[in-house]
């Protein structure tokens, strides 16, 4: 059961790393066309800024996600650096639970606050539900809540994946 849990936890991960890497190439292409159609067509075009400000809500969330997942995000490793043993593992387990609470608070709230938007719609995608726009708050909170359920079931806290390599390099 968990080495299901955990190629699903893998095929999600390289998901949110393919919908970022999409993302950043949309935003690469449609910004230059914004530029292109204000400054040599001299008729701008209103769409590039609103849909890569929507391009990168997503892109932040999903590499927010993808960052937590391979322990990448920034944070302060002094005091677990000095750590060892049980310390440590309270430690982990404390700031586990901590990232558990905030993220099932951005998916509940974030699932009230596309509820609450979900009537209006953006000024310059008509068609588009401004709930749209919020969705990647409960996504990208109901995921790291999968990810923090999977470093929890393995007991992960604090790994450094340079000293994971040397380790293995090490053991050869």
């Amino acid at each position: 059961m968990k080495a299901q849990y955990i190629r699903a936890m893998d095929a999600l991960h390289q998901a949110c790393l393919v919908i970022a890497g999409v993302c950043i190439v949309i935003i690469t292409i449609i910004i230059p066309w914004g530029v292109f159609t204000r400054y040599v067509l001299n008729s701008a075009a209103s769409w590039p800024e609103p849909m890569a400000i929507l391009l990168m809500i997503v892109l932040s969330f999903t590499s927010a996600v993808v960052c937590y997942r391979e322990n990448l995000h920034i944070g302060v490793g002094i005091l677990p650096g000095m750590l060892h043993g049980v310390p440590k593992v309270m430690l982990g387990w404390l700031i586990e639970l901590c990232m558990l609470f905030t993220n099932l608070f951005m998916l509940w709230y974030g699932i009230k606050l596309v509820q609450a938007m979900w009537y209006q719609s953006i000024a310059e995608f008509p068609l588009v539900s401004v709930g749209v726009s919020y969705l990647p708050v409960p996504i990208g909170g109901g995921i790291t809540v999968l990810f923090v359920i999977e470093r929890l079931l393995l007991q992960k806290f604090f790994s450094d994946p340079s000293a994971e390599a040397i380790s293995a390099v090490s053991t050869e």
